[in-house]
C-alpha cells in the first residue's frame, strides 16, 4: 500500500512498479492513485525481449515462491529465481561474505550471458513475484492490448456493482 503514501506525498504523477503482470494489477495500482506502471518481469517474457528463448520458457514454468531475495547483506536487495546458484550467493551471505568475495557470483554479466546463451545456471536471473502470473510469450502488443482489453472488463464488473471507476 506504498501508493497512497507516495502519491500524497509528491506533486508529480506516480508510476508504480513491483507486482504488476496483469489487468488486476494494473487497475489495482490506478486505483490507489498512480498515473501509469512499470512491468518488467512481464515484458521479459514477450517476443521482442532480448533474452533466449531458453530463458523465457523457463520463467514459463516459476511460481511466486521459486524467488528469493540476495544482496541484502550489501545493503542491494534484489529479487531473483532461486536456483542452485542463487541459494549459493544466499548461504555466503549468512555466513557473512564480503562484497568482494559475492561480487564474482552476482556479476551483471552473468546475467546477460544467461540472456544470450539459455545457460541460467550460473547467473542471478532478476524477477518479481509475479512471475508465477506468466503463462505465455506474446508480443509487447498482444501483452498491452490484453491488459487493457480485461481492465476494461474489470471496469464494467465494477460498474455492475456500482462502483464507478
Amino acid at each position: 500500500m506504498r501508493i497512497p503514501i507516495a502519491v500524497d506525498a509528491v506533486k508529480v504523477p506516480v508510476i508504480a512498479g513491483g507486482g504488476i503482470a496483469d489487468a488486476r494489477g494494473f487497475v489495482a495500482a490506478l486505483a490507489l492513485g498512480a498515473e501509469g506502471v512499470l512491468m518488467g518481469t512481464r515484458f521479459m517474457a514477450s517476443r521482442e525481449a532480448n533474452i533466449h528463448q531458453n530463458v523465457k520458457e523457463w520463467l514459463l514454468n516459476l511460481g511466486e515462491a521459486d524467488t528469493i531475495l540476495i544482496q541484502k547483506s550489501i545493503k542491494n536487495a534484489v529479487r531473483v529465481v532461486r536456483t542452485e546458484h542463487t541459494e549459493k550467493i544466499l548461504e555466503m551471505e549468512q555466513k557473512g561474505a564480503t562484497l568482494e568475495e559475492l561480487l564474482p557470483l552476482i556479476s551483471g554479466q552473468r546475467g546477460r550471458e544467461a540472456y544470450d546463451s539459455g545457460d541460467f545456471s550460473e547467473a542471478s536471473i532478476s524477477v518479481g513475484q509475479v512471475v508465477g502470473l506468466i503463462h505465455d510469450i506474446p508480443t509487447v502488443k498482444e501483452i498491452i492490448d490484453g491488459i487493457v482489453g480485461q481492465a476494461k472488463v474489470i471496469a464494467q464488473r465494477l460498474q455492475a456493482i456500482g462502483i464507478t471507476p
